[in-house]
């Protein structure tokens, strides 16, 4: 079983920074994209970044500039640093990953995963 736990969400005053982790755990081959989401209240969940397994990244215009992601594959973490903070960044954020994992027939497959999300509040 894959899972994906965030962590270093918190209370940030505005113009402040914050760092995500997300962990993969479990039993898996490699990953290939890892994404950052985050979901404000009353609104959908938007896309905020993307790393590809060549290291490609690509950034929504909401946060191009400000944000940076970033992974490393040895510690299987993937990371959201967050400059620049705003109120309009509070949101609950989530990690996202395709992870390729075994099957028994002995071929693989490629799922994706969620983690559970932690919320960053920007506030003074």
């Amino acid at each position: 079983q894959v899972h994906l736990v965030e962590s270093g969400g918190g209370l940030v005053q505005p113009g402040g920074s914050r760092k995500l982790s997300c962990l993969a755990s479990g039993s898996f081959l490699s990953i290939n994209s890892l994404s950052w989401y985050r979901q404000a209240p009353g609104k959908q969940r938007e896309l905020l970044a993307t790393i590809t397994s060549g290291f490609r990244t690509t950034y929504a215009d909401s946060v191009k500039g400000r944000f940076t992601i970033s992974r490393d594959n040895a510690e299987k973490t993937h990371y959201l640093q967050m400059y620049s903070l705003k109120p309009e960044d509070t949101a609950v954020y989530y990690c996202n990953a395709d992870i390729i994992t075994p099957r028994s027939n002995g071929l693989v497959e490629t799922k994706n995963y969620w983690g559970q999300g932690t919320q960053v509040t920007v506030s003074s």
